[in-house]
């Protein structure tokens, strides 16, 4: 690791002439370490406050969280490092279009908690794959998103959270990266691993109003050194670097920069794509996205659950003002080294001959703030990237645990399911910090570009198979299966075809092929949604009907059927081909044990609470949540069953009344902002 940094750092620092060489000052570094202090002490307390030893206690925090932790939650682990700088550079480089990907997460966030989550709660599952798992049978759709879920999750979410985040530690503070990264990752690690999920939301909560404090008051600073609104609108288009050659449009403010809504042939984000492809991305995001759907099933009910998606839509109002306008306003303030257009510039200036955007947001931190704000700015981006990674790490654990360990070892114990999860965390962190090396080699903003076009080309036909899987009840495994192929496979040709005809730069010509240059990835994802409905509605039709105990309770028509006597039995365990009729427990059951693992572990646990048990040992085990006195019986399982059959409570009347008003106000206040900036 030591020769890679000594070989790769000095070229990409010294090329960042951008930045006076700052340094933290006292004050700065005193509000560093109460943010520490601070994030570790909720951490603990949550620890200490929840129960971690069981499968439901660990990855859905219980089902005891209320609203505001949720909603605040749901905000973090959305908006990451990357926000900051993606969505800031976007604003100075092609004004506020980005937006409408923010702007559209507010109405998919609600589409998941009034359309989605009541069958997904009425399933009884802890998964995203475990759902399609029960509702089409079979193993191999469980294994194939599972899978997926993790390749995205890892090599799309932690690397651009981390190149975010090093690029803002690294160069705008000129801290060593890796000791700032490996140890975010340590303090991250220590409380996902022993708290859980619990750990990872109420930190959360906490990262999220520091977050807010400090984006709004960046907010503030900028709008004064630039005089308000109209005087943004007015400046901004006149914001040239020196260096721009007269008889290029490379480097100019676009026209169309203050409208969402954009030309639907020549532009960089068609409206007709805006409407439609980038809402089947968002909606697999909201909807289906393990990362999000676990925050939202750790809700104590479906009002709170609601309440906390309305918090997040709320939220999401916020980006155009605390990241894509600043970002404006940082093009006006630094035009000659934001908005550089000479590719020969841009690479001394930043290291990316194609353009300096990305430095759009630390640059004002740098400039703009006094000391102390500076270490609350440094303490937002910090958050921001760790509510990120444990967000994802939390989620991936799960997934491993749950749908892939459990596939290998079906007769697992609930003790042994718990180390699995932890285990696998420290994994990622392991994972995270050999990223660092490939964070430092791409210097481009191409990572980002990146990531939307894996996006588009890979979460569309999975969206589809849960839009079907959920609302139409003839949907079946083989339909589902063969729309996921023949989309994946369409989704990677475009994928390897976009990775080998790369986006040439404004004064180059495009010589790529039709298909790459003319079909936008947002059409893109339209017609690879289309193809894989067309696939999956006729494959189903051709085949047999699901059996009743794959629709039962699993699909929108059916949520509120009453468990038969034999629904245990039809829900099935989770892998029915393990050879065995008595272990594991079904599903619904297995998952919500309220205390103590199965007999295996509890002996484990009963030896190891032992006298012979050190203190030492004890502690270990404590600070794991595994330390929990055992309090039922073998018996226990049974009277869960019992449990399972009981349909969720319904909502109070006025509760529900006053979320649907505050839908309203919410998907009111969507359509305005829309129209307004259209």
């Amino acid at each position: 690791m030591e020769t890679v940094h000594s070989t790769t750092l000095p070229t990409t620092t010294s090329g960042w002439n951008a930045f006076p060489q700052q340094t933290l000052q006292p004050v700065d570094i005193i509000v560093l370490v109460l943010y520490f202090v601070f994030v570790l002490a909720v951490g603990l307390w949550s620890m200490w406050k929840t129960k971690r030893s069981t499968v439901k206690g660990y990855f859905l925090a219980g089902g005891k969280m209320v609203w505001w932790p949720v909603g605040a939650s749901l905000f973090a682990s959305n908006v990451g490092s990357g926000h900051f700088i993606g969505l800031a550079g976007s604003g100075a480089a092609a004004g506020i279009a980005a937006t409408a990907y923010e702007w559209n997460g507010m109405f998919c966030v609600l589409v998941l908690a009034w359309l989605f989550l009541p069958i997904y709660m009425a399933a009884g599952v802890t998964t995203m794959p475990e759902y399609l798992k029960r509702r089409f049978g079979g193993k191999r759709i469980q294994i194939f998103l599972a899978v997926l879920y993790l390749f995205i999750y890892i090599f799309t979410k932690i690397s651009v959270d981390m190149y975010a985040g090093a690029l803002f530690i690294q160069q705008a503070l000129h801290w060593d990266l890796y000791v700032a990264v490996i140890g975010l990752l340590v303090i991250t690690a220590v409380y996902t691993v022993a708290g859980g999920l619990a750990a990872v939301i109420y930190t959360d909560t906490l990262q999220t109003v520091i977050m807010l404090a400090g984006a709004l008051t960046l907010m503030g600073y900028s709008f004064a050194k630039v005089g308000g609104l109209e005087d943004l609108q007015d400046r901004y288009f006149k914001a040239i670097a020196k260096s721009h050659p007269g008889n290029s449009s490379c480097g100019l403010p676009r026209e169309d920069a203050f409208h969402i809504f954009r030309d639907p042939v020549t532009s960089d984000l068609p409206w007709p794509g805006v409407l439609v492809g980038m809402t089947i991305p968002s909606l697999w995001y909201w909807c289906t996205d393990q990362v999000i759907v676990q925050r939202s099933l750790a809700a104590k009910s479906l009002s709170h659950a609601k309440g906390g998606s309305l918090l997040a839509s709320y939220l999401k109002v916020l980006p155009l003002f605390m990241m894509v306008l600043p970002g404006m306003i940082s093009r006006i303030l630094f035009p000659d080294l934001v908005a550089c257009a000479d590719p020969e510039a841009c690479k001394t200036i930043c290291g990316n001959p194609s353009g300096c955007s990305d430095i759009a947001y630390p640059k004002l931190v740098i400039e703009l703030l006094p000391i102390g704000l500076r270490g609350l700015m440094m303490s937002v981006m910090i958050a921001a990237l760790m509510s990120s990674l444990t967000s994802i790490f939390n989620s991936a654990s799960t997934i491993f645990t749950m749908d892939l360990w459990r596939h290998f070892r079906p007769l697992s114990s609930e003790w042994e399911l718990m180390i699995v999860g932890r285990v696998f965390v420290l994994i990622l962190v392991v994972v995270s910090i050999l990223w660092i090396p490939l964070v430092q080699a791409s210097q481009g903003g191409q990572l980002f570009i990146y990531i939307q076009t894996i996006s588009s080309y890979l979460q569309p036909p999975v969206a589809v198979v849960f839009i079907l899987g959920c609302f139409w009840r003839r949907t079946n495994e083989k339909g589902a299966f063969s729309g996921l192929l023949v989309g994946m496979a369409m989704g990677l040709i475009r994928m390897v075809l976009d990775f080998v005809y790369l986006l040439p730069r404004c004064d180059e010509p495009d010589n790529r092929p039709a298909v790459v240059k003319y079909v936008h990835y947002l059409y893109f994802s339209i017609i690879l949604s289309l193809v894989t409905l067309v696939v999956v509605v006729t494959a189903s039709l051709l085949t047999e009907p699901p059996p009743e105990q794959m629709v039962s309770r699993l699909t929108w028509f059916t949520r509120k059927d009453v468990p038969a006597a034999k629904d245990p039995e039809g829900s099935g365990s989770p892998f029915p081909n393990s050879g065995t009729h008595q272990l594991p427990p079904p599903l619904a059951t297995q998952l919500t044990m309220i205390d103590g693992p199965e007999a295996a572990g509890k002996d484990k646990t009963s030896a190891l609470d032992g006298k012979k048990a050190s203190k030492l040992m004890r502690l270990f085990l404590w600070i794991c949540g595994m330390d929990h006195e055992q309090k039922d019986t073998p018996g226990a399982p049974e009277a869960t069953k019992t449990e399972v059959a009981v349909p969720p409570p319904k909502e109070a009347p006025w509760v529900k009344h006053v979320l649907n008003v505050n839908l309203i106000l919410c998907i009111g206040a969507g359509v305005f902002l829309w129209g307004y900036f259209a």
